[in-house]
């Protein structure tokens, strides 16, 4: 992996995470929780479809069709359980 693909899939997670904020609302909690959920699901996306060889959506060394997907799935997951949360940040 290069440094410019790490670059790039740190920004597209994290811009996934922000308009993902910017949709469900809430405070800096909220957000900074969106932000981490993005990224470990960005990440996790992505090595599993190198661990499997998919190839879908690969831009140079970047899984971003299945880095995309699992970022998705853990914004989710993410608002899923924070949804029972006592404290609305």
């Amino acid at each position: 992996m290069t440094f410019p693909s790490l670059l790039f899939g740190a920004l597209l997670a994290s811009l996934y995470g922000a308009v993902f904020h910017f949709w469900q609302g809430g405070g800096p909690g909220r957000l900074a929780g969106y932000l981490i959920a993005s990224w470990a699901g960005f990440w996790s996306g992505h090595a599993i479809a190198a661990a499997l060889g998919w190839s879908i959506g690969r831009l140079g060394a970047l899984n971003v069709g299945i880095a995309s997907l699992g970022s998705a799935v853990a914004l989710v997951l993410v608002m899923w359980l924070g949804r029972g949360a006592a404290v609305n940040d």
